[in-house]
């Protein structure tokens, strides 16, 4: 197989097309859909491609419709999709969902959470291997990201990420959003497609993994549900490998260990911005593509940090997964403000055309 081009970053994982409702109400009482798209990696190579990078997305896909509204539409991202693989035995994955963020605990009942109803199993994504592409292929970006997610599918999926994240010659950067989803790892252990790792084996096989990255995304929420690790510090202590750490925090923001040259972390945290919410979903997937592309730029470890603020804040002002992303001249600015006057900064819907402000932007004087 011939190697592909470099690209900036490679983002890997199944990709599916997303069905919401058009009213508000449960599942079983909402009369029509919309459609769109979902997925952790595409959406953050959609978000880098927006930004300015080169992004390649890497997966598998049906030989049916379906498959082929999801090339379309990434593609119009400005993502390469080259890589992707069509498979004619088996079909593309969809699922279903409310508004709301997707809920980490065992019971996933608590109010404002999101109803999710996927219909992935046996898809063509869930068939990735080792093989997919030759490794060279992979390894021809500076960042290769990928998600928790993808190791769920199925015992190859997780084969994928297990070469992935062992070190090896050559190897990129390795990007790992831990994207805890506890209903994935229900059914993987439903339908025995991971070895008996005890009681938890999702929670084992994502810590496993963390440790062989680079650069490691988890929520604090998280952390909690998957390994009882409550607050940064703890994290941290459990996961001292990734040359960085990011543990977000929700609403009160986000905070970084760097490890430096001498063994010892440089801990970076940055308040979370005020934002009025027009749905969660995505917000996680963008914030991973802010600090990714900061850290493509070599920014300072508090501008990736505020560049993932921002470029959740696209993804919380729309409805959908996707968000257009601020220009670059218009986030420096924002990333730029003393503390003082990004504390004060609130966003809106429509705030990303908002380059000069017009009430979507506000800067307060404090």
């Amino acid at each position: 197989m011939i190697a592909l081009p470099n690209a900036d970053v490679v983002c890997l994982g199944e990709s599916l097309v997303t069905f919401v409702p058009s009213l508000p109400g449960r599942l079983a009482d909402v009369p029509a859909f919309e459609r769109g798209i979902g997925g952790a990696e595409s959406n953050v190579a959609c978000a880098l491609a927006r930004s300015g990078h080169t992004a390649r997305w890497v997966s598998r896909v049906g030989a049916d419709g379906f498959g082929d509204h999801l090339l379309a539409e990434i593609a119009a991202h400005g993502v390469d999709t080259s890589a992707v693989q069509r498979d004619p035995h088996r079909r593309t994955g969809i699922y279903f969902r409310t508004a709301g963020e997707r809920a980490t605990t065992a019971d996933g009942t608590e109010a404002g959470h999101a109803e999710v109803l996927y219909y992935r199993a046996g898809s063509a994504a869930s068939a990735m291997a080792p093989g997919l592409l030759e490794r060279r292929s992979l390894w021809s970006a500076r960042i290769l990201h990928v998600t928790g997610i993808t190791a769920a599918l199925s015992p190859s999926c997780l084969d994928v990420l297990r070469m992935i994240t062992t070190p090896a010659p050559g190897r990129p950067l390795i990007s790992f959003d831990v994207n805890y989803r506890l209903g994935l790892w229900k059914d993987a252990a439903a339908r025995s497609a991971l070895p008996d790792t005890g009681d938890a084996p999702g929670p084992a096989v994502l810590l496993d993994l963390a440790r062989g990255s680079d650069i490691v995304f988890v929520g604090e929420d998280e952390a909690a549900a998957a390994w009882d690790l409550r607050g940064p510090e703890a994290v941290r202590d459990a996961l001292p490998e990734p040359r960085i750490l990011v543990v977000k925090q929700g609403a009160a923001g986000a905070t970084a260990y760097a490890r430096q040259a001498d063994g010892t972390d440089t801990v970076t945290a940055e308040p979370a911005l005020r934002v009025e919410v027009v749905a969660p979903v995505g917000a996680g997937d963008a914030f991973a593509a802010g600090f990714l592309s900061g850290t493509l730029r070599g920014l300072p470890t508090a501008a990736r940090l505020r560049h993932g603020h921002l470029m959740a804040a696209a993804a919380l002002t729309v409805p959908g997964d996707l968000a257009v992303p601020p220009s670059r001249g218009h986030a420096d600015r924002l990333a730029a403000l003393d503390p003082a006057r990004w504390g004060t900064l609130r966003l809106g819907p429509g705030w990303t055309a908002d380059g000069a402000g017009t009430g979507r932007v506000e800067v307060r004087t404090p």
